[in-house]
């Protein structure tokens, strides 16, 4: 009996440990983030009040709780700034996250088909981006793009056109940053749902006389939609927070919400107004997630 005590500990350590996890790096700085959201901005360090100082009694404490309020909130839907913030990131994060699957795909079937001994360099290549910093690969397309960049100077050379064109400061050049930076969020997901596929099953529906695109549409394409998911998950969600792509990409009319949080943040010193803004974007992210998690579970219950 003392052996299987012994061991159980770890188990229950091990259940336990995501919880702990959550609680310290999810709950706790949630819950600093909602209380300031739920203050008011004032010219003092920190720049909110009130600020809750637990040795002045418990008197004090709830005199802070009353002093919170929900004008911040009120503020984000009645400014258009912020209204426009958020619609523009959920626009710019569906059609890159639809770009991204449709280019994404592809470069992933075809990995998945390729003979076993390729597919680790084929994957290798794929993963190649990560290796460089982030923001160098960024500034590298800042060159690039730039009015006597690389691109140009090709366009120029093969008299595709007569005059450089403007990339920069563009929404194409803030397309092709998330595209070229998210890629291989959406590959790789892809692939590990491909590759477990069954070949079988394609060429079956192909001995049966379906045509190469149905096979595609009812035989491949139903069965990768984990990888699906998956992948525009984890394109989505970052896209939506994106700040680095579109403050050195996109103009300056293309304010995303990461850039108005920066600017709350770090220039207007306007923490409340940034929190509540934070915690609105948190509860827009979270929305997807809990649709994928209901199906996942739909799905398994439904295979039972």
């Amino acid at each position: 009996m003392s052996g299987r005590r012994i061991f159980a500990r770890p188990a229950r350590l091990g259940a336990i440990a995501p919880y702990l996890w959550m609680l310290l790096f999810f709950l706790v700085p949630f819950g600093f983030v909602l209380k300031i959201s739920l203050s008011q901005t004032a010219i003092a360090q920190p720049p909110y009040l009130p600020v809750f100082d637990l040795t002045q009694g418990a008197a004090a404490f709830k005199t802070a709780l009353t002093a919170l309020s929900l004008d911040n909130f009120r503020l984000l839907v009645s400014d258009n700034l912020y209204v426009f913030s958020y619609l523009r990131s959920l626009v710019v994060a569906v059609v890159a996250t639809a770009i991204l699957l449709v280019i994404g795909y592809p470069i992933a079937y075809g990995i998945a088909r390729l003979p076993p001994r390729w597919q680790p360099i084929a994957m290798m290549l794929v993963i190649v981006p990560f290796w460089t910093s982030f923001l160098i690969r960024i500034y590298a397309w800042i060159n690039i793009l730039q009015h006597d960049g690389l691109l140009n100077q090709m366009l120029l050379s093969l008299h595709l056109v007569s005059v450089p064109v403007v990339w920069l400061s563009s929404d194409s050049a803030m397309y092709l940053g998330i595209v070229y930076s998210y890629l291989p969020f959406m590959i790789l997901p892809l692939f590990a749902t491909l590759a477990k596929m069954e070949p079988a099953l394609e060429e079956a529906a192909s001995d049966l006389g379906a045509p190469p695109l149905k096979v595609f549409w009812l035989i491949t394409f139903p069965l990768s939609l984990p990888g699906v998911a998956a992948g525009v998950l984890l394109c989505f969600i970052p896209i939506v927070g994106e700040f680095v792509i579109p403050d050195l990409l996109a103009g300056s009319n293309s304010l995303m919400i990461g850039q108005t949080l920066w600017l709350e943040f770090f220039t207007n010193k306007d923490w409340p107004v940034a929190s509540a803004a934070a915690i609105v974007l948190l509860l827009l992210l979270v929305a997807p997630l809990v649709v994928y998690d209901r199906l996942q579970r739909a799905q398994l219950e439904g295979a039972r």
